[in-house]
């Protein structure tokens, strides 16, 4: 059973998409300065592109925020230009209410317009079960807290780690979250992050990751990525 939605307003970002204003947190889901550019250059090319240009088989996705489905409706678009297929799974404690859904604006999400009824069907799609949406990306949404959800161990190669501020959200940026993470990437899998704050790549570092900041998006001048090393060859 999900839990009950805090109270959110659609916004517009600077590049005429939307993200969710949370009153309760004074937060935003997305940057302000364009929430689909944001989420491609820190979800989408600083995570999931490099790993598809080495990875010869399916690409395993773990996203910790489904939020608006944004990151998984751009996922899901990129799958169409990709031999590989792609699995999804993601853990979102609060569920968005179906009338918040249909005020996002998804035009601005994605180009191709054949795609467009995607946003829907992510949102509509059942919870706790796989869900084939195409031949090439099948999506497993969990509800619940990352931190009592049981993840299989050395999977995901790529993590989109998209929870609220650490300012906002501590319990969720917590060295034991990380090294919970570390258990489910799989072997030279990465995460990658909006945040770049010191304490973040401590408690990055602190379960084993291998931390590197990069270049952000606009609005921001860095983000994060770490990499789970692949064990030594004897």
């Amino acid at each position: 059973m999900s839990l009950p939605q805090p109270h959110v307003e659609v916004r517009t970002t600077a590049d005429g998409s939307s993200t969710l204003y949370v009153p309760a947190l004074d937060e935003h889901y997305h940057s302000t300065h364009g929430a689909v550019q944001e989420a491609r250059h820190v979800y989408l090319a600083a995570g999931l592109a490099p790993i598809l240009d080495t990875t010869a088989g399916p690409v395993w996705v773990l996203e910790i925020g489904f939020g608006t489905g944004l990151n998984a409706l751009l996922t899901l678009e990129r799958s169409h230009d990709s031999a590989h297929p792609i699995f999804y799974d993601t853990i979102e404690k609060f569920p968005l209410p179906w009338s918040v859904v249909e005020q996002m604006n998804t035009e601005a999400y994605i180009t191709n317009p054949e795609l467009l009824d995607y946003h829907q069907q992510l949102h509509a799609a059942t919870w706790n079960r796989p869900v084939a949406l195409t031949p090439r990306f099948e999506l497993y949404k969990r509800s619940g807290e990352l931190q009592t959800t049981a993840l299989p161990t050395n999977t995901y190669q790529v993590v989109y780690f998209d929870a609220f501020a650490p300012e906002k959200q501590p319990d969720m940026w917590t060295d034991e979250v990380f090294a919970q993470l570390y258990e489910a990437t799989a072997p030279d899998g990465v995460l990658v992050s909006y945040c770049a704050k010191g304490s973040f790549r401590r408690s990055l570092k602190a379960a084993g990751w291998l931390v590197e900041r990069i270049p952000g998006p606009p609005g921001k001048r860095e983000m994060t990525r770490a990499r789970k090393a692949a064990p030594a060859l004897e």
